[in-house]
């Protein structure tokens, strides 16, 4: 735990934190395509899509690398395997959440699932090998299946959540549990992992960017997207509120609408029989002058 946490509880606190609030934004959006169609369901989709891939794993899991160590090395990050680590969870997580909100069955739901889960793990073992350090890499298979299992159970429950659940609080704990499932699923796998020393003395760094070269866009693409995300949200809401208030039928509507079948239906102000009959009277009776 001295190489995954040396830190402290600072890094994983702040990891599970960023996990939370993509997990439920994620189940947020997943709620508005359920209630959307053509267009607007993509849209919701591909948000739903970048909160649960993009900041509920990926940045999650690039967070919680920031707090390891290698003994006797730095660290540093290839770009291009990092951005792939980063676009594999959006593109399994966004095809999971297709399949599922368009046929809810349990089989889908299974399939998804598992999907999803072989996703999280192959972004996670691709962003442990864009690490570039002094050493070799050695990973125990015991933790790998662990760290699998747990992936494709987390994946299958926020699944199963983005797909059932309604109301505030109920997506509030399911994002609470799907940030613990995550970040367990992370630090099982870092928990399998062993650097062994070289036999010579390295002189200078590895080939890659630093942690703090990358840290700075992603804290503000993340303040970016969740400044987005706030709008959609709002957007979508007052977007709800009207159609909502838009069908309801109006009262004082119900009261002065006729039915055809009523036939014992007479105006207040009317004629039972219909019109007046003509009392022959000029035409332009208003301006001919009386005598």
């Amino acid at each position: 735990m001295s190489d995954l946490l040396p830190q402290g509880w600072m890094t994983p606190a702040i990891a599970y934190t960023i996990s939370a609030i993509g997990s439920f934004l994620a189940l947020a959006f997943a709620s508005r395509a359920r209630r959307a169609t053509g267009f607007i369901r993509w849209q919701w989709l591909g948000l739903a899509a970048l909160s649960l891939g993009g900041i509920a794993v990926w940045a999650m899991h690039f967070v919680a690398m920031l707090g390891y160590t290698a003994p006797g090395s730095p660290l540093r990050y290839d770009v291009l395997l990092t951005a792939i680590s980063g676009v594999i969870p959006i593109l399994v997580t966004g095809t999971a959440l297709h399949l599922v909100l368009r046929r809810p069955t349990a089989a889908r739901l299974l399939t998804s699932g598992t999907l999803v889960g072989i996703g999280v793990v192959a972004m996670h073992y691709t962003g442990v090998a864009a690490m570039n350090t002094h050493g070799e890499m050695h990973h125990d298979p015991v933790y790998i299946a662990l760290s699998c299992v747990i992936a494709v159970a987390a994946a299958t429950v926020a699944l199963w959540c983005a797909r059932d659940l309604r109301g505030l609080p109920s997506m509030l704990l399911a994002a609470l549990v799907m940030a613990a499932a995550v970040t367990a699923m992370h630090y099982t796998g870092m928990a399998g992992l062993h650097v062994v020393p070289p036999d010579f003395t390295p002189i200078g760094a590895p080939d890659g960017a630093k942690a703090r070269d990358l840290i700075l866009p992603l804290i503000t693409g993340l303040f970016v997207f969740l400044l987005i995300c706030s709008l959609f949200l709002l957007l979508g809401g007052d977007e709800e509120r009207e159609r909502r208030d838009y069908a309801r039928p109006s009262h004082r509507a119900a009261e002065h609408t006729v039915q055809s079948s009523d036939a014992s239906y007479r105006p207040r102000h009317g004629s039972p029989e219909g019109p007046p009959p003509n009392r022959s009277r000029p035409a332009d009776d208003v301006w001919t002058r009386r005598r």
